[in-house]
């Protein structure tokens, strides 16, 4: 029996049944509580906008309860997990389970399974439906519950450097080749001092260079003013520079944020704080695999021996500390002090650790 990962059919779908729906009530009432305080908060500011009514707060609460789904779904995991076990312990199953001879491993064997399938169902969750009610909601909150304007694919007021040039375009329009800058400022500066600008009203991609339409240079240091025409400057300045605006990482999936990127590693910008974010993405939803282990504790030990309660605290701390780690770490990501991997999976790999040495240092 001790070779076989789930002795028991039957055992092993009543556990996954039980951790089930005790994780998806309590999921449902922390949405409920959590989406109704956010609502009190927000409500204000939606109904502010002339025109806004009912509809509107229904289309927040539409836009706003994934994403309280997404990041509370694995703190729901570990409170059905110690809901679960303590059950389990209090009613004399889990005594029964290690008297038929099965090893702790095989006690948490179902829902460990269990959690594998939520983080699976996480993820797919997180690609199809969050990434699109982030990027929504964001834009949204950007006109302040306004009417949002349609995706015209145009970039506004963008920069680029240029060794010791600033340049900056009001508008960018196309890819590639066929890039079209619009209202272009260029800042010249010598050791930080601004030497001169020079603007221009539209800008082309031409033989490696911007191309600009009827240029005026601002002389600083003289105060005087030239036109200069049509010419050609930025030799260094690629138009994906341009084109790449800023990533939000909450608001793509996986494969639009690889994409990102790799766009980015090519401009040559800094891509260490999204390259975390991507990993995170993957061990994020994968963390629901690590609450049965750390909510384990819940299981064992004799419930009329008093210490039970102790137990269920035991295993919500660890829970806790797992989720403070892997805020700590993802935050040291995006400040460039943790590289990408080790922000996204460092906490993922020592709770691992954490839960298996309590585990088999206990029971086993």
């Amino acid at each position: 029996m001790q070779l076989q990962f789930f002795p028991s059919k039957t055992m092993a779908f009543y556990m996954a049944k039980m951790f089930l729906v005790r994780t998806f009530a309590v999921l449902a009432m922390l949405v409920l509580v959590l989406q109704t305080l956010d609502l009190l908060g927000e409500s204000g500011k939606i109904l502010a906008y002339p025109g806004n009514g009912d509809a509107e707060l229904w289309r927040y609460i539409g836009l706003r309860v994934p994403q309280i789904i997404d990041r509370f779904l694995p703190f729901s995991v570990l409170l059905g997990t110690l809901i679960t076990l303590a059950t389990l312990n209090q009613n004399s199953e889990v005594i029964s389970m290690k008297a038929a001879g099965l090893s702790a491993h095989q006690v948490l064997a179902p829902l460990l399974l269990t959690s594998i399938i939520v983080a699976a169902i996480s993820f797919a969750f997180d690609e199809r439906i969050v990434v699109r009610a982030n990027a929504s909601l964001d834009a949204w909150q950007q006109v302040e519950y306004g009417p949002v304007p349609r995706a015209s694919g145009v970039k506004t007021n963008v920069w680029v450097r240029d060794g010791e040039q600033l340049v900056q375009a009001g508008t960018v329009q196309g890819r590639g080749k066929d890039t079209v800058l619009g209202d272009v400022r260029i800042f010249t500066r010598t050791d930080n001092v601004l030497r001169s600008i020079t603007k221009a009203p539209r800008a082309r991609y031409a033989g490696g260079m911007w191309q600009l339409e009827d240029a005026v240079r601002f002389d600083v240091t003289r105060g005087t003013q030239e036109r200069l025409g049509t010419v050609r400057v930025a030799p260094e300045v690629r138009p994906d520079q341009f084109t790449l605006s800023k990533v939000d990482p909450d608001g793509l999936s996986f494969g639009e944020l690889r994409l990102a990127i790799a766009d980015l590693k090519d401009a040559g910008r800094p891509i260490q704080s999204l390259e975390a974010n991507l990993w995170h993405k993957i061990s994020g939803p994968l963390s629901a695999t690590l609450m049965p282990l750390l909510g384990a504790v819940a299981a064992f030990g004799l419930a009329r021996s008093g210490k039970l309660f102790v137990r269920a605290v035991i295993g919500m701390a660890l829970g806790f500390a797992y989720f403070v780690a892997d805020n700590f770490a993802l935050a040291m990501g995006n400040l460039g002090a943790y590289p990408p991997l080790m922000a996204a999976w460092a906490p993922f790999f020592l709770f691992l650790l954490v839960g298996e040495t309590v585990l088999i240092r206990t029971e086993e």
